[in-house]
């Protein structure tokens, strides 16, 4: 994870620390490079903390860090799942010209609940991003995910593969939401293997090049496989 350890958001879902984060680190892209060529990773997913005092140069770090390990793994394919920048081109554009192998950007639920599970974002603004990428840069491979049983009703979650679909996303992952804590957004139900089955034959309608779902799925949950297929 990448740009420190403190999000300037308060997402009702997530257990990373809020509050005013330390100056952007420059040498972070290279460390990062190099703990991936110690690791010997050949597929590396690089995430980060929103960084809504500087989206610029968040992309940028993101950016060379896609570099370096380019550079230092030239094997090595590169995932990143990104914030949304705040809905600015430029933080996107800087992140498209250094070529990820795969560009994430989660949508994480669906619209009547972003004001308290993404609290700062807007599920226009996560579309937005995920059709610019394609249209800027048609060879990305783009990616969201989507958790469930925060309150959703499963005619939101279609209507969300169908806006998913319509922006071309390339690889959906699905996952059920477990509370990090008390002080975080409750649980509302968990979801049976075959729902998340169910799920999946449902999103494949849009056009979805490959759709990971199933209790334990995340972001980078199988990441290396999804790539494979989306690739072909």
């Amino acid at each position: 994870m990448l740009l420190g350890d403190i999000c300037t958001r308060r997402c009702g879902f997530c257990a990373v620390p809020k509050g005013h984060p330390e100056p952007i680190d420059w040498d972070e892209p290279r460390r990062v490079a190099e703990a991936v060529a110690t690791l010997g990773l050949k597929h590396a997913v690089v995430t980060s903390v929103n960084r809504d005092d500087d989206n610029v140069g968040g992309a940028k770090i993101f950016a060379e860090t896609i570099r370096e390990i380019r550079e230092q793994v030239p094997d090595c394919r590169v995932e990143v799942l990104i914030p949304d920048f705040q809905g600015l081109e430029e933080p996107l554009r800087i992140v498209l010209e250094a070529k990820p192998y795969v560009l994430n950007h989660n949508t994480e639920t669906v619209p009547r609940l972003y004001r308290a599970v993404r609290s700062g974002a807007r599920y226009q603004r996560t579309l937005d991003l995920l059709e610019n990428a394609k249209k800027w840069d048609a060879s990305t491979v783009t990616k969201s995910g989507v958790m469930v049983g925060i309150g959703e009703a499963q005619d939101e979650l279609v209507d969300v593969f169908r806006d998913l679909g319509e922006r071309e996303v390339d690889i959906l992952t699905i996952g059920q939401y477990l509370r990090p804590s008390k002080d975080h957004l409750p649980m509302t139900r968990y979801y049976t293997p075959a729902e998340f089955a169910s799920l999946k034959e449902e999103a494949l309608r849009f056009g979805f090049r490959h759709v990971e779902s199933g209790p334990l799925v995340r972001s980078s949950y199988h990441a290396h496989e999804q790539a494979d297929v989306a690739a072909r």
